[in-house]
Parts: structure tokens; sequence; C-alpha cells
């Protein structure tokens, strides 16, 4: 989730707890005696300091919880030398709650103490002007001592509930990521499962519509054929349409076995296999289908992974066809502009299951947000000569070996797809 800055006028907006502020130094400020100027401005400047407090905190977090317990203890202090003939005697001496407080919920323990310490000397420094001609006596010492005692009480209390507040919310934050880690887990299975849905239907689909194909194709090429035998010497013209009746039926009967592929059960063979054998004879084979790529290949494989039950075959048609597209993405674009393709093998673990993740990377221009619920859909394609059926067919060897396939969020630049296998039982 992105949080949006606030500005300093939503910082300086008015609170109810803000209106207690007002009232209550308001209340202050009218107690007699009120001809005492010194008085009403100090407290005006503590009236503004606290109601700008936020303003502070947003603009110096790191610096301004110092900054504000500090210039508190300065303006209490000024509170105090400014509202009677000794200010240690003075009748506002509980001000000093207020940086008191202060610390103990900004800081922790050991802060909170150091600071209200500070807070307390602060206090105490208002009997150097007079300590000469100040009689303090037993009395007055076991008070001064009640009041930096009950300073240091109202700290801790303060500082406990706050430490433990605090602890609430990390604790909710935690929670609350594990809840939207699920919620994305739970958005991402349902996603799979529409996409299984889709597939079992239209793999229904395809494979009767393949059958009924088949046949009839047959009959035209054998036709095509046997007509381009008995007019080759004859008749030019119709042995050069027969040809190409012949070479058009061969290309839609590759179509139909595509279509086959698609709709029929994976026979797997499955064995323990290491997927960087996998990924580097695909990206071999993908390399040489897209010779003029001009593409920068990184690997980034982690040591030590572990087995994965597969069948290696149809694991490197899968990775094939990824390596494929990202080339021929990055080759359709700027020859100006960087064609990384980046392999990253690295252990994983979904939902408690161990595995082994495979992203393949590129550079090129990514797909875009309106095609990403598309994209393993069967027969899409933004290819001007694809059927569209690459990427379904690579989902469904996925699905057929337990694992999972995504596309993810957009890079600055390029497609990321990330694939899940699971690792072998030991």
């Amino acid at each position: 989730m992105v949080e949006t800055e606030r500005s300093p006028v939503q910082d300086l907006r008015l609170g109810w707890i803000d209106l207690i502020w007002l009232v209550f130094l308001g209340g202050l400020a009218l107690l007699p005696p009120i001809e005492e100027y010194h008085k009403q401005l100090i407290l005006l400047a503590i009236v503004v300091f606290q109601l700008s407090e936020r303003w502070v905190m947003a603009r110096l977090p790191k610096r301004g919880p110092a900054y504000s317990v500090l210039i508190k203890i300065l303006l209490s202090t000024l509170l105090l030398d400014h509202t009677g003939e000794v200010g240690i005697n003075s009748s506002y001496f509980p001000i000093f709650f207020l940086p008191v407080v202060s610390a103990a919920i900004y800081f922790g323990p050991v802060g909170s103490l150091a600071w209200t310490t500070v807070a307390s000397l602060a206090y105490l420094s208002l009997l150097i002007p007079v300590w000469e001609d100040y009689d303090l006596g037993a009395t007055g010492a076991t008070i001064l001592t009640i009041r930096i005692l009950f300073f240091y009480v109202a700290a801790i209390l303060v500082n406990r509930f706050s430490v433990e507040n605090r602890r609430q919310v990390e604790r909710l934050q935690v929670f609350s990521e594990k809840l939207e880690e699920t919620n994305r887990q739970l958005r991402r299975a349902e996603a799979d499962a529409r996409r299984a849905e889709r597939l079992a239907a239209l793999g229904q689909l395809s494979a009767g519509l393949a059958h009924e194909i088949r046949n009839p194709l047959g009959v035209i090429k054998g036709s095509a054929d046997m007509l381009n035998r008995k007019v080759a010497g004859s008749e030019p013209l119709v042995a050069e349409l027969a040809g190409y009746i012949s070479t058009e039926v061969n290309r839609l009967n590759a179509l139909v076995v595509r279509f086959l592929d698609f709709a029929r059960p994976s026979k797997l063979e499955l064995r323990p296999e290491r997927l960087t054998e996998i990924v580097d004879r695909a990206l071999e084979a993908a390399t040489a289908s897209c010779p003029n790529a001009g593409v920068h290949v990184v690997r980034d494989y982690a040591p030590d992974l572990p087995a994965i039950p597969a069948d290696a075959q149809f694991c490197e048609q899968v990775f094939v066809n990824l390596i494929t597209n990202a080339m021929q993405a990055m080759q359709s674009q700027d020859a100006s502009l960087e064609r990384t393709l980046r392999l990253s093998i690295v252990p994983e673990e979904r939902s408690g299951e161990r595995g082994v993740g495979v992203i393949v990377a590129d550079s090129g221009t990514g797909v875009p947000p309106e095609l990403r619920e598309q994209i393993f859909n069967p027969f899409f394609t933004s290819k001007k000569d694809g059927v569209g059926l690459g990427l379904s067919i690579v989902a469904k060897i996925v699905d057929d070996h337990r694992g999972t396939i995504r596309l993810e969020e957009n890079t600055p630049r390029g497609a990321r797809f990330h694939v899940f296998f699971p690792a072998a039982a030991n």
C-alpha cells in the first residue's frame, strides 16, 4: 500500500485533541495574575508548538522527538521563571509533566528516563539564581524531592503503556502484512483456478475440433498428392496448384497437432532433474532459433538447488517457449535499447512446500496491463503469425508438474515470468 504524503496544511488541521489543548492552556492563561504578559506569551508559544508538533515529526522523523522534548523543557522552564518570585515555587510546576510525558511516548525506557532526568535538572536549575538568598529548608527539600519522583513515576507509567502500544501496533502490522500476502496468494489461486477451468473447457473443444478437421485434411492431402503425380508432366499449372494445396494442408496439420498436444493429457515420465541443466539446454535451443537477437544473457543460479520430479523434455519445452518469447520481444524493440535476458533459479517455498523457482525476465516492452489476465488463454496472441497456444501449453505443462506460473508486475522495462516447481520428496 502506498501512503500519500501529507501536506503542511493537512498536518496543521485541528482535531478534537487539539481543541482540548486549546481549552486547557487557555484556561491557564486566564488564571490570575492575567496582567503578566510574559506568562501569556509563553503559554501561547506552548500552544503553537503543541499544535505544530505533528508537522515537526513529519519533517524530522529521526531528530524531531528530541527537538520536541527539548523545546518543551525550555518553554516549561521559562514559564516557571516568569510566574513567581522564586521560579522553583511557581504553582505552574506541573507544566514539566508535558516534556516528561512526551519523552515517555517518543522514546524507550532508557531514553524516557534520560529525558526525565534532563527535565528534572532544568526544574532544579531555577534554584541557581536564588541559591544564596533562598532558604530551602527540610520541608522544601522534601517537596522538591516528591515532585521530582513524581516526574519519574509519570514517565515510567506512560512509557510502559506507550511501549506496549508500539508492540501491539507492530504485531498488527505484521499480521496485516501476512493477511495481505495471504490475500495475494488467494487471488493468484483463484486466477489459476479460472485459468485451469478455461484450459479444460477449451481443451475438450480443441480435441473435438482437431479430430474432425484432421480426417478431411487427410483426404485433401491424399487427393492433392495423387493429382500432382497424375499431371506432373502434362499440366505444370495444375501440378503447382496441387503442390500449394499439399503445403497448406501440411501447415494446417501441424496446427492440428499443436491443438492435440494442448488437449490431450500429458504422459509425464517423472525423474529427479536439475533445473539448471534443463534451462541451459532450453537457452541453447532458443538461441539457435533466434540467432540474430543480440541479447545479453545473465545467469543467476543459486548453489545446491534441490532436484525436482520432472519430465525433462516437457520442462525444456516450457523454457524454450518462455526464452524464445523474451528474445523475440527484445528483437522487435529499438536496436539502441539494452537487450538483457536474466535467468534466475533459486530455492523457494510455497504454502509450506519446498521447491525451485525460475524467473525469466527480459528488457523488452513488457505486457500491457489490459492483456495480463489473458496472457495464458488459449488462442490469444499478440503476434501476427501466432496461434496463441504457446503460453497455454506452457501453463498446462507446469500445472501437470504441480507447479505454478505467473506473470509478475512489470519492472521498469520488460516482462518477468515466475515458474515454481515443487521439489522431489526426500
